[in-house]
């Protein structure tokens, strides 16, 4: 007789139904940076969005999020989280132009006052 897989007695792997729980309801975080309020509504207010920015790897969602949280002005983040959210639509699975989290390359902290 077969064993169920990942130690469910239905037989289903745990690890899978997981991924899809957590893809349609949580916003999953970066390596470094844990997903802020402003960015957080903005995913979860469409579900198509969210499920881009889920299959991220770790890393890529961390430059997302670094790259919206490092700029000083307001209206610079809240055009960071626009731009964010329609280039996750078109595909894109980083920023553009970026050199890298200050926080996670310290050589790449020269270009930013505030790391």
């Amino acid at each position: 007789m077969k064993k169920p897989s990942a130690g469910r007695e239905d037989g289903r792997d745990k690890r899978s139904t997981a991924i899809k729980t957590m893809a349609s309801t949580e916003c999953a975080a970066g390596v470094l940076h844990e997903v802020p309020a402003d960015l957080h509504v903005i995913l979860t207010s469409d579900a198509a969005l969210l499920a881009k920015w889920n299959d991220l790897t770790p890393i890529q969602r961390n430059e997302w999020i670094c790259w919206v949280t490092i700029v000083k002005k307001p209206e610079t983040r809240a055009d960071h989280v626009m731009r964010l959210s329609s280039q996750l639509q078109e595909g894109k699975r980083q920023p553009c132009c970026w050199p890298g989290c200050p926080h996670r390359r310290p050589k790449a902290s020269k270009w930013f006052s505030n790391p």
